[in-house]
């Protein structure tokens, strides 16, 4: 049955009862009885890498090193991506006496996900492909009945966020779904979100975060057509990337839904491209956000993608018995009657460039992916499957909120936002790329 936006725009709906739609059950799938133990003979969870940038390549790096899987496809629209992919992984599973890749398990082109997603030899799919195609791909890999690990954002507008719950219904308790929010994880974080949730902040009266980082630089690719320079530079294209908000700072937002247990219920905002350089896209380079949490718990949130020379990531909130800091790197704890700091980690802070375009954690997030990766493969292979729609469409539908704000000028509403019709359209057309 179709989620239609109506149905959870009433005043009395409440994230629990957003959750509990999200997670609902949909009609009987078919799945493989060697999909709930990675192969048929219980070895290695078979890996399939679709978009090969970056990103998806640290992804389905740490799921051989850290969750035991294995890397035996890959897809992605460029041939010199998925090349550089196949290098790295053969080079790095041989070592752990896994054959190459075979060159039937290659695929390039427009309908990679699509071959991927059929292959018979892949047990779970890593999709980081640009946003933009997140809610097609997903839909492709969940029909073909194999585990996800989604990157965020899960969508770039309502109506692709409103369809990925649609397609997590169509997996709940029958695959492992897992969103890219590698933090909630991260045993630091763990803790203190646990000690928060048992009081040690007292009645939390306000919050403020920010995600204050570098430019993202890319190649110009001289020889490529225009639409091949949106693809390849896609963090630089709003309609491929949903913005700096949607796509980069949603991590900084989603802890602070997950610190509220709630989504935000209204926001006011500004932004702007101010700092960038006039040559590289329409993505904004700075953004300015009041988010209104229930009970009346206001979060303040900032965002440049452009700062020279400083980068720092952090939320803060202050309650009525201490004060909490969640740095990606620095200072982590709780400040005031319950005190509690999180020792100093084992590796320094990554390089800022390093981290904005790969996501390779360190400091305070060392043991972010690690963790998220390992509970992934065990959720396939014990049979416990996860299901993190629910909250991946809830923060990104935080973000399309603020950022419909900052473009509109005004305050926007949760109830407005989930009533979007408005479709992100990049007008590209695959079949005509050269």
């Amino acid at each position: 049955m179709a989620l239609h936006p109506e149905q959870l725009l009433s005043n009395e709906v409440t994230r629990r009862k957003f959750i509990a739609v999200a997670a609902g059950t949909a009609g009987a799938m078919f799945i493989k009885p060697s999909l709930v133990r990675g192969s048929a003979a219980n070895s290695a969870v078979r890996v399939g890498l679709l978009g090969c940038g970056g990103r998806g390549t640290e992804d389905a790096t740490n799921l051989v090193d850290t969750g035991g899987a294995r890397v035996v496809a890959l897809g992605d629209l460029f041939q010199d991506q998925l090349d550089a992919a196949r290098k790295h992984f053969d080079d790095m599973q041989q070592g752990k006496g896994y054959a190459a890749l075979d060159a039937s398990q290659l695929f390039v082109g427009p309908d990679a996900y699509h071959r991927i997603a059929a292959s018979k030899e892949v047990d779970a799919i890593v999709i980081a492909t640009p946003p933009y195609y997140h809610p097609h791909h997903l839909e492709a890999v969940v029909a073909a009945g194999k585990h996800v690990y989604l990157e965020k954002p899960v969508a770039v507008d309502v109506p692709g966020a409103l369809k990925v719950i649609e397609i997590g219904k169509r997996a709940e308790n029958k695959l492992s779904l897992d969103v890219g929010f590698q933090i909630r994880d991260c045993p630091p974080f763990v803790e203190l979100v646990n000690r928060i949730h048992n009081g040690a902040l007292g009645t939390i009266a306000c919050g403020e975060a920010h995600y204050l980082t570098g430019y993202i630089d890319r190649p110009a690719w001289p020889n490529a057509s225009p639409v091949e320079r949106r693809l390849r530079n896609w963090v630089h294209d709003r309609t491929l990337s949903g913005d700096i908000i949607v796509e980069q700072n949603i991590h900084v937002i989603d802890i602070c839904n997950w610190i509220l247990k709630d989504h935000p219920v209204k926001a006011s905002a500004t932004g702007g491209r101010q700092g960038r350089p006039a040559d590289d896209g329409d993505c904004y380079g700075n953004y300015n956000v009041v988010f209104n949490y229930p009970n009346n718990v206001d979060v303040t949130f900032s965002s440049t993608q452009f700062a020279k020379g400083w980068w720092d990531v952090t939320e803060r909130f202050f309650g009525t018995k201490g004060t909490s800091q969640s740095p990606y790197t620095g200072p982590l704890g709780i400040w005031g009657d319950e005190p509690w700091q999180y020792g100093p980690s084992t590796k320094p802070a990554a390089d800022a460039q390093s981290f904005s375009v790969t996501g390779n954690f360190t400091s305070n997030l060392e043991l972010a992916d690690s963790e998220k990766k390992k509970g992934f493969v065990e959720s396939i292979t014990t049979g416990k499957f996860h299901n993190q729609t629910a909250k991946g469409t809830e923060s990104a539908l935080s973000c399309i909120m603020a950022r419909t704000a900052a473009y509109t000028g005004r305050e926007v509403t949760w109830e407005e936002i989930l009533k979007s019709k408005e479709v992100w359209d990049p007008k590209i057309d695959l079949s005509k790329l050269r």
